[in-house]
């Protein structure tokens, strides 16, 4: 089970991510280093903009190709995927697109990272809707309290799939499942989940989902997905602008019909280079496969917390079965977390503080040597005399 597969014989992790040459880095579900192919497609298009505008680039055609293959990984529709500028704004669409009244309920975490509340606290603040928070107990959010927390007008249970201080995963089918027998819907924040454990959104019974690339989809900042279910989408008021229309390119014939399918939520011009970076690194995921990096993320994650133990420290982040992810929360009772971190930078490691834990959070390219030197890095946090 804590098997570390191989990776692809093919695969050069100096020549895919040459920050490994000189950075153990080990925060991915910060803001990780882009693949090296992601960085071509962005040297290409430079190239192609600047000495021949939109003469040669086929990037649009491109951009379509990379929204099936975004979709692929989802197992969703091209029709249901839109393109994002951060996870902040397919949120946002949700919680300004939805037509509320006072008085619907939704559900959600004290532990949500802030772009998954403050949508919510604006609509309890304009609209009067009842933002209910549960609190966290020892790293996991019990799903029988979401079910307990559920009342007549609960419209919206609205999650990370996994959540970003804890590492915490929550159960999406069983929580999907609930949603839909209750007719209530589920928005999920997936960029934590997304290019590290499998997505699903039909077997999870996702109704919309926002993820931008930055994370463990190894793409840049400000190219993310919006997932949105097909039946819902005319229920979903876009922000309106010149591209969300059908007839886009014909600029002069002013016919407010807006797109049948989740392009009508991409308002305006397209962040190219970041769309083409992110297919480039969608496309390195495929190769590698889910199954492999998933699996060789839960080995790393295994060795790591068998060394944390073995020295200590407190493990925060849920070992059971199907609650763990990419991230590793752990604690020390005997050295400033702070410290730890920059001493850990001196030696090329890269860890984070994040609510009072530090948090590792390794990629399927990162090796066993790379756990060892993180864990060789820290110092013993034994009680004083502890054997």
């Amino acid at each position: 089970m804590n098997a570390i597969p191989p990776l692809p014989g093919s695969f050069d992790t100096a020549r895919e991510f040459p920050i490994s040459r000189r950075w153990t880095f080990l925060n991915h579900a910060g803001v990780a280093p882009i693949s090296a192919r992601a960085a071509t497609a962005i040297e290409t298009f430079a190239v192609q903009a600047r000495d021949d505008a939109y003469l040669t680039g086929k990037w649009y055609q491109q951009i379509e190709s990379v929204r099936y293959m975004a979709a692929t990984f989802i197992n969703a529709k091209s029709s249901e995927i839109a393109f994002i500028k951060n996870t902040s704004e397919g949120i946002a669409f949700v919680a300004n697109g939805l037509p509320w009244r006072a008085g619907d309920q939704i559900i959600s975490t004290k532990v949500e990272y802030p772009s998954n509340v403050y949508p919510w606290m604006d609509l309890a603040q304009r609209l009067g809707v009842v933002h209910t928070m549960l609190p966290e107990n020892d790293g996991r959010i019990d799903p029988t309290h979401l079910a307990a927390a559920v009342t007549p007008r609960t419209r919206m249970i609205a999650l990370s799939h996994v959540e970003y201080a804890s590492g915490f995963q929550h159960d999406l089918v069983k929580i999907g499942k609930l949603c839909r027998e209750l007719k209530i819907l589920l928005c999920i924040d997936g960029i934590q989940a997304c290019g590290a454990i499998p997505v699903d959104v039909r077997a999870m019974n996702i109704d919309f989902l926002s993820a931008d690339g930055h994370k463990w989809l190894l793409g840049p900042e400000g190219a993310g997905i919006f997932y949105c279910r097909q039946e819902l989408l005319p229920l979903v008021r876009p922000e309106i602008g010149w591209m969300n229309v059908i007839n886009a390119n014909d600029y002069g014939a002013y016919d407010f019909t807006l797109r049948p399918d989740a392009r009508r939520f991409e308002c305006g011009s397209l962040n190219v280079p970041g769309i083409l970076a992110l297919g480039e690194s969608l496309q390195l995921l495929k190769e590698v496969g889910m199954a492999t990096i998933t699996s060789r993320i839960m080995g790393l994650n295994h060795r790591l917390v068998v060394g944390l133990q073995s020295k200590g420290y407190t493990v925060i982040s849920s070992r059971k079965p199907g609650e763990t992810s990419g991230i590793v929360s752990f604690t020390s009772t005997r050295h400033p977390h702070a410290n730890l971190v920059a001493d850990l930078e001196r030696r090329h490691v890269i860890i984070v503080e994040r609510e009072g834990r530090l948090r590792a959070s390794p990629h399927f390219y990162n090796t066993e040597a790379e756990i060892d030197r993180l864990l060789d890095g820290l110092p013993d946090d034994q009680p004083a005399g502890a054997q």
